[in-house]
């Protein structure tokens, strides 16, 4: 089709993903006019209307869903001629699009960043902190490359490389720094604070108290670790974090932090790419690395063992 182009496809796409002209054109760097012009042009080529235009968001036509998902894998194919070029290079470089979970993110990436800027002087991390359907979402269509999230997701598109598993670890008031470690069994009767929905840390939470989520109604919520941590700080709860979080969350904070007793909750930490990606061989590289700097990372025992 003549006039056709790629950038009619990245806009188009931007703007089914956001819904929403402004929001599409911020992604796109461009103006909202600007923006507007391109679909008025892309649905003159085809002849017929892919937008219906509202006074808040727009709403794909029937042919607009298909269209949209046409130009996600033509796009997606596009990227993947870069990446193709990329893997003939070594070492890794140029740039790579990583995810991050809100709950690992403030504590490993800073490193991670650190030990592969000097790993890889090509290479060009761009980092994205998002919850996990949001990095499953960016992986698939082609907006990352890689992402370290809890396994498994079992996603048949993606791989799941695991790189470490740790524990979660209970937080509570400081004044209820003598009492017994409470069991699962105990912490369903406690005010139990939990990240806010869309977190998968909640869900494991909720897995090792072994309580349904029709159950959380009346459990305080939070958007951070911190957030919660400070919460148990002024006695309002208890919560569980991942021991990783333990020496920035709690410095602050007059709490007390304790191991659980067997079975101890934990989650395991892997980073995921698309099975189709060409990087595949340099990512299980680059997790090697990174996995080598979460050990060298590990802190000493920051709480006691469970007695």
């Amino acid at each position: 089709m003549n006039g056709l182009s790629l950038r009619h496809l990245r806009y188009f796409e931007a703007l089914a993903r956001h819904g929403h002209f402004g929001r599409a054109a911020e992604a796109c760097a461009i103006s909202q006019p600007a923006l507007s012009l391109q679909m008025k042009e892309l649905e003159d080529l085809l002849g017929t209307p892919l937008i219906e235009r509202g006074a808040r968001q727009i709403r794909l036509t029937s042919l607009g869903e298909a269209f949209a998902e046409r130009a996600r894998a033509i796009l997606r194919s596009v990227d993947e001629l870069g990446d193709l070029a990329r893997a003939s290079l070594r070492p890794l470089s140029g740039p790579l699009r990583i995810g991050v979970i809100p709950t690992v993110a403030p504590y490993l990436l800073p490193a991670i960043i650190h030990a592969m800027t000097e790993r890889f002087p090509g290479l060009d991390l761009r980092p994205r902190e998002a919850v996990t359907h949001k990095l499953v979402e960016g992986l698939l269509d082609g907006r990352l490359d890689a992402a370290v999230v809890a396994l498994p997701l079992s996603e048949p598109a993606l791989h799941e490389h695991p790189l470490f598993e740790e524990e979660f670890v209970l937080v509570r008031p400081k004044a209820d720094a003598s009492k017994p470690v409470p069991c699962a069994e105990t912490l369903r009767e406690m005010r139990l604070l939990l990240l806010e929905e869309g977190h998968c840390f909640r869900d494991q939470a909720l897995s090792f108290c072994k309580m349904p989520s029709s159950a959380t109604r009346n459990l305080m919520e939070g958007s951070s670790l911190s957030t919660l941590v400070q919460m148990v700080g002024a006695g309002i709860g208890v919560t569980l974090i991942p021991e990783m979080a333990v020496a920035i969350e709690t410095r602050s904070a007059a709490v007390a932090v304790a191991r659980l007793r067997d079975p101890r909750p934990t989650r395991t930490l892997g980073m995921v790419w698309r099975r189709t990606t060409p990087l595949a061989d340099q990512l299980a590289h680059f997790a090697e690395a990174v996995r080598e700097t979460a050990r060298q990372c590990a802190l000493p025992h920051l709480v006691p063992p469970a007695e």
